[in-house]
This record gives structure tokens, C-alpha cells and sequence, in this order.
């Protein structure tokens, strides 16, 4: 049979996935050490992303299987959701990461996990750093090869890398692509959603095992669709809403 784009798309997908199970879990256990802390002393795990980047912040907040004390701080302006090729500016403007750590009042037992891929835009820069600042413990996620690859934006010369507690690499490729076709300059298949979504889980299970191991039940939404087969589903569910409502701005 022969080989198909799709066949090389799944290969380089999978062959990252396995490069992060294989080179980066010290960093995941140490993570996951960190989101465990911050769970045992009722805390907050800020999760922050801007552009596509979001998708794997917003892939772990207020979902089924997923810790209810994860907040996804998704800012309209940066997400992309809406007037997309603004955010693109935006992403880059210095001193809205410190408005947007103002604004969720983020603070220790708090911890932020800041994803970048590029980890050179201004807003996710400085949001680690300002976090840092205040002895919150930030967890970053990008690729270090194209970090390092990229002339630095920000005014301070640093990547987001510089102000992380733990740096998690999604061991994605220079420009985010799996694929080169002959003829095309530019690359095919985006890889760090995949990756990223991957490490965020793989954190959120590692966590929650640290967690059971100690004594402590951490709580976990339902997927809300049991419901239609158990009432009480819902009832668990709409309990951890109002536990975490005056806790996370976006519930």
C-alpha cells in the first residue's frame, strides 16, 4: 500500500508523543508535584494560553475527568475567538499579562501553567513573570527548539522558558508543522494542540494519583452527559460550581 501524507502525519504525531512521555518526565513529575501542593492547600491551577494556544488551556477547564479546581483564563481579546487577526497584535503588547494577573487576582497557593508554543509573545512572558513576582509557581509548556530558533520580541530579551518554575517541552518542530510538500514553502499539519493537550492530561492524571496516594480525594467533574442516565451526576457537578464559583472568574 502506499505511503500517504496521512501516514507520515500520524507517525510524526505519535513519535512526539512518545519524545515526551521519554525526555520530559522529570519535568512532568515535578509538575504534577507542584499542582498537587496547590490542590492539598486549595488553591487554584490558572491555566493560560493565547492565540491557538488557549485550545490546550481550555481542554482541561470544566470538563469531565478533569480537576474542578482548574481555571482557564481565556481573555477574548487573545484567544482568537473572535476578531482573530487583532489577537495576532495583541499577543505581542507588553503589560497586559500584569492586567490580566490583576484582574484573576492570582496569588500563591495558586499556580499558573502558561502555554506557548513559541514561548516568545509578550502577554504569556509576562503573565510567568508577574506571577513569579509574587512567589506563584508557574509551569510552562512550549517547544525549546523554536524558542530558541526565534529572535526574542519581548523588550527584556527573554523567552517564556526564563520565568518558568518547571518548563515542560512539547518537542514540536521549528514553525508547528509535521509535513513539508515539494513546491510549498511553508509547512503542513500543526502538532502542538495535540501535544499540548496530551501534556496537560498526562499532569492532571499524574496529579491526581499523587493526590489518592496521600490520603487527599481531589474533586473531579462528571462528564455531564451521565447525567441522562444518573440524576445524581448532575447534582455532584452543580456542587463543585458553587464551591469554585467565587474562586474562578469564569465559571
Amino acid at each position: 500500500m502506499k505511503r500517504t501524507p496521512l501516514d507520515d502525519y500520524f507517525s510524526t504525531a505519535t513519535n512526539i508523543l512518545t519524545q515526551i512521555n521519554s525526555t520530559q518526565r522529570e519535568n512532568l513529575l515535578k509538575a504534577s508535584d507542584i499542582l498537587a501542593t496547590c490542590t492539598k492547600n486549595e488553591g487554584i491551577i490558572h491555566t493560560f494560553g493565547v492565540g491557538h494556544s488557549h485550545l490546550v488551556a481550555e481542554d482541561v477547564f470544566w470538563r469531565g475527568a478533569t480537576l474542578a479546581n482548574i481555571h482557564a483564563i481565556l481573555e477574548p481579546s487573545l484567544t482568537g475567538h473572535q476578531e482573530i487577526t487583532k489577537s495576532e497584535y495583541l499577543e505581542k503588547v507588553e503589560g497586559i499579562g500584569k492586567i490580566i494577573v490583576d484582574y484573576h487576582r492570582i496569588a500563591s497557593p495558586d499556580v499558573v501553567v502558561v502555554i506557548s508554543n513559541s514561548g516568545n509573545n509578550a502577554v504569556p512572558i509576562d503573565v510567568a513573570r508577574e506571577c513569579q513576582e509574587r512567589a506563584v509557581k508557574v509551569i510552562a509548556i512550549t517547544s525549546i527548539s523554536y524558542s530558541g530558533f526565534l529572535k526574542p520580541l519581548h523588550s527584556s530579551g527573554k523567552k517564556l522558558n526564563d520565568y518558568a518554575d518547571v518548563t515542560i517541552d512539547n518537542c514540536c518542530p521549528v514553525g508547528d508543522a509535521a509535513l513539508n510538500f515539494e513546491g510549498l514553502p511553508m509547512g503542513v499539519g500543526a502538532l502542538s494542540t495535540i501535544a499540548g493537550s496530551f501534556i496537560m492530561h498526562s499532569l492532571v492524571v499524574q496529579t491526581v494519583g499523587l493526590l489518592l496516594d496521600e490520603g487527599f480525594t481531589p474533586d473531579i467533574y462528571f462528564n455531564g452527559s451521565l447525567m441522562a442516565n444518573k440524576e445524581e451526576v448532575d447534582q455532584y457537578n452543580q456542587s463543585l460550581i458553587e464551591k469554585y464559583l467565587t474562586k474562578i472568574r469564569n465559571l
